[in-house]
């Protein structure tokens, strides 16, 4: 948690990351997820029992989580999220949980050490995944183990639908079974030391409209219970005894907020054009069920990126053909027949697979991974061109190949992908022969040579959120560093300058799908720098798409010839801040700290 500055004696003000908007202000509901983990060897004697004791933990757990589907299944607004309580009984099933937990047992360790043992042997895979939002599916395993423990403990259940009156519930972190069964009329945020934009946490609380911030790492120990605070979960500011101008203060944009709110329901149909005639794509980064009734909701334009390795995570064995076939059809279904950008495995296998028995390496972010990976495991890429080639006989599908660094890449996906083209022609399965093939730009690399690949696909998509760890040598996951990491870095607006040019000189489009597409504060920017598209969780297009309207692309490139000349980031940012709380200040007027 970083503690940025007090503005008087009694406020204190904490950053975490904001994941769902909206201000909040009441007294601290602190949950305590504390309790007593024994770990001990037992005797050879008692291994059956344990193990015994164990599986009927296991089973009280599905129990647990068949009454919290069936007490929330009647509210509509999380019918949607029922599945995750699914996947959690699934991975009560799944044998690199439960078995491996009672092979441990046999080794002559009690059912909580065996099982802690086994949790933090799954962890470790997960943090070597780059991918966010797969990486947080780690909080899936963790939920599933934390109810385990307690079982195994005689620890109560911790419901968060005995809130007694308004406030704001802190903890290490939620779980979504917590999270589910929140009262939404007597809680009024989240707070949580745990977490990331993608978790549980974080989409549930968005779902039920209630303001959060997570990654907050000590605020467990930094509040008591009925302390008066406020958050900001669209800036990610949490505030600690707050004075009575700082409530004030909060009250009048909480007002302003559910105003503009309101405002933005205007745009869901609007095109997205600026004030000069220019239109840019609004799209969705989307995969799972729940996020394609957010894209209608919010009125996007298409899949520009659909993540593809969910498919394969926490499998025996890798996804069929016409498993992933069906998947990518029930995805053009939802989506309404607009176009979909499917994007190919994007992970090392050995971290999804476990019969692929690859070596662990020291370095995974540059190692094995990507199309690196599919290249090598050809077969296993054959199987997934297959069944996106497939899914472009029933509509409107672009495929798109993750982390090229070089030409010859790129020609070795294009020759394969003429082969399966063929194959499938050959058996009469209907495919489009014509598909758009586009690449990820997340190297260094490719930037310097875009103007080579850009004659050998149809498309660019910028993956922002590995572009600039890769270019400015930040690894995001690491604290001590994590500050370096920073989309106004004059290197990374330099990056994308050449990028936009290469492809627009070879007549071919490029949009961004990282996370910078989806902060309204960039979004000149990137109109300015000559974007096409933006790709974003769905929920960032209302704003967006206000900004877009507002704007003209002439505005974008004067803002960024003048960024162009400026040698730090701190610069970089000042501006683009100034020139966004002119032209709109209504959406940009958040306090500075």
């Amino acid at each position: 948690m970083v503690l940025e500055k007090n503005r008087s004696t009694e406020d204190i003000y904490l950053v975490g990351i904001g994941v769902s908007p909206g201000i909040a202000i009441g007294q601290v509901n602190l949950l305590d997820h504390r309790y007593p983990v024994y770990e001990f060897f037992i005797e050879a004697d008692e291994i059956d029992a344990e193990i015994e004791r164990f599986r009927h933990a296991v089973a009280q757990a599905a129990t647990q989580l068949q009454r919290i589907k069936e007490r929330v299944s009647g509210q509509v607004h999380l019918r949607e999220h029922l599945y995750i309580l699914d996947t959690h009984k699934l991975i009560l099933e799944d044998e690199m949980l439960v078995g491996a937990t009672e092979t441990a047992i046999r080794t002559q360790r009690n059912a909580e050490s065996a099982l802690r043992q086994v949790l933090k042997n799954l962890r470790s895979l997960f943090d070597n995944i780059e991918d966010e939002y797969l990486r947080e599916r780690r909080s899936d395993v963790d939920a599933v183990g934390e109810r385990l423990l307690r079982i195994l403990c005689g620890a109560a259940e911790q419901l968060t639908s005995r809130v007694e009156k308004e406030s704001i519930i802190v903890a290490h972190d939620l779980s979504p079974a917590e999270t589910m069964q929140v009262d939404r009329s007597r809680v009024l945020g989240f707070l949580t030391d745990k977490g990331g934009r993608t978790s549980h946490t974080a989409i549930l609380a968005r779902s039920l409209d209630i303001p959060a911030v997570v990654g907050l790492e000590t605020i467990t120990s930094q509040v008591e219970d009925r302390q008066t605070i406020i958050v900001d979960g669209e800036s990610g500011i949490v505030i600690l005894n707050p004075s009575t101008a700082t409530i004030n203060e909060y009250q009048d944009r909480k007002k302003h907020l559910a105003q503009l709110a309101q405002e933005l329901e205007d745009y869901r149909n609007l095109e997205a054009v600026t004030t000069d005639g220019v239109r840019i794509s609004l799209c969705g980064n989307l995969e799972m069920e729940s996020e394609f009734k957010l894209a209608h909701k919010h009125g996007v334009e298409g899949i520009g990126l659909y993540r593809t390795e969910f498919l394969y995570l926490g499998r025996q064995q890798p996804p069929t053909e016409e498993e992933q076939f069906e998947a990518y059809c029930s995805a053009l279904d939802k989506i309404g027949g607009q176009p979909i950008t499917i994007r190919t495995l994007d992970i090392g296998g050995d971290k999804f697979v476990a019969g692929l028995n690859l070596d662990d390496e020291a370095n995974p972010a540059m190692g094995l991974r990507a199309i690196r990976f599919s290249l090598q495991e050809e077969n296993l890429f054959r199987v997934q061109l297959r069944a996106i080639l497939r899914a472009s006989g029933r509509g409107p599908v672009r495929i798109m190949f993750p982390m090229i660094s070089g030409v010859a890449e790129i020609r070795a996906c294009k020759r394969i992908l003429r082969e399966v083209i063929t194959e499938l022609e050959q058996e009469g399965l209907a495919c489009n022969p014509d598909i758009p093939v586009g690449i990820m730009i997340e190297t260094p690399s490719a930037v310097m040579i875009a103007p080579f690949l850009a004659q050998e696909v149809d498309f660019f998509s910028i993956g922002t959120n590995d572009l600039i760890q890769y270019f400015l040598a930040v690894d995001r996951g690491n604290q001590h560093v994590a500050y370096l990491y920073d989309p106004f870095h004059p290197a990374i607006l330099r990056a994308l300058k050449m990028t936009c040019d290469a492809a627009h000189a070879a007549g071919i489009s490029v949009c961004i799908c990282g996370e910078m597409a989806g902060e309204p504060l960039y979004t000149l920017v990137l109109i300015g720098l000559g974007l096409d598209g933006l790709s974003m969780n769905p929920s960032c297009v209302p704003r967006v798409k206000r900004v877009l309207r507002h704007v003209s692309k002439q505005q974008g490139e004067a803002l960024v010839e003048k960024l162009l000349q400026l040698p730090t980031s701190k610069e970089v940012s000042a501006t683009i801040d100034q020139q966004m709380r002119v032209l709109l200040p209504d959406l940009f007027a958040r306090p500075l700290l």
